[in-house]
């Protein structure tokens, strides 16, 4: 019998509650009587073990970006010191421009980079408070690809632009649905110089005018390195998928490293989840700031 493929989001939920009881598990994310809420884990962390990067020593700003004609809200982190850094866009989840995004690019910050993230789905009125996951993901299904290009788009033009950023030097980085975003962007945009997907989903779903393409099929238009950062266990990205996009690259002469983390589940970065892997995790923050400082500082 063939194993059923999870979605993305099907398995986001599968190992959020690894190893909890159901009563458990939505007494951690805060659910009383209703279903669980796009961001209900991200706002009652069950995992115990969030990270939170303090800002002294960083210049830290919320502001927005004009992307044909609309304002889209960004987070953007860099050293306080004065001085131009390497900028590494950070592109969310489904669940929006939440804190745990907001961390990470902090923790760039840290590394001497100028991390700028963004609110993928803000057209939409974005998805950090919808009242359930079935909300979450028609909102952000019904986004075209070429929209979130867009404001990615705007976001290099911000940055080339940007008193305190070296304008070639931009790297990209996202996490699950911002992981497949990561390796279209680079196929994208050529300003792109290093991207690093965790766990992005690499034989997506397509629908007519939301998603033509997936990664596997822009491979020879990407140009940039590429790290890529995944679990064995994840449900919804199957190793062979991986492994087939590290060939798809290397056949067409790209430089492409994909590291596969064992018995890691999707999302194991999430600190604010049941799914993080801290071991795993770890060693894939240190490759992919190794990766970020080989080929945006040297």
């Amino acid at each position: 019998m063939a194993t059923r493929r999870l979605s993305d989001t099907d398995d986001w939920l599968s190992n959020a509650g690894e190893g909890l009881s159901r009563r458990q598990f939505l007494a951690g994310v805060g659910v009383t009587g209703a279903s669980l809420a796009g961001f209900a884990i991200a706002a009652n962390p069950v995992a115990a073990q969030v990270i939170t990067t303090p800002t002294d020593g960083l210049t830290v700003t919320e502001t927005k970006v004009d992307s044909k004609g609309f304002q889209v809200p960004i987070y953007e982190a860099r050293p306080a010191a004065a001085g131009r850094y390497p900028v590494i866009l950070v592109i969310p989840e489904v669940w929006g421009m939440h804190e745990h995004i907001k961390d990470v690019a902090r923790r760039f910050a840290r590394e001497g980079f100028l991390a700028i993230t963004f609110e993928t789905y803000a057209r939409e009125g974005g998805t950090l408070n919808l009242p359930d996951q079935p909300a979450v993901m028609k909102v952000a299904n019904s986004v075209p690809d070429a929209q979130a290009m867009g404001d990615l788009d705007a976001l290099v033009v911000y940055a080339k632009a940007h008193p305190a950023a070296r304008p070639d030097r931009i790297g990209v980085t996202g996490f699950c649905r911002g992981g497949m975003y990561t390796l279209l962007f680079a196929a994208h945009n050529a300003d792109v110089k290093a991207a690093a997907p965790w766990y992005g989903p690499l034989k997506p779903a397509k629908t007519p005018g939301i998603r033509d393409v997936g990664p596997l099929d822009v491979a020879p238009k990407i140009t940039a390195p590429v790290l890529g950062l995944y679990g064995e266990a994840d449900q919804g990205i199957p190793v062979a998928d991986v492994k087939e996009m590290e060939a798809a690259l290397k056949a067409a002469g790209k430089t492409a490293e994909f590291v596969i983390y064992p018995g890691a589940p999707h999302a194991f970065n999430a600190d604010y989840r049941q799914s993080y892997r801290p071991e795993a995790a770890k060693d894939a923050w240190t490759r992919c700031v190794a990766f970020f400082n080989k080929h945006l500082k040297g």
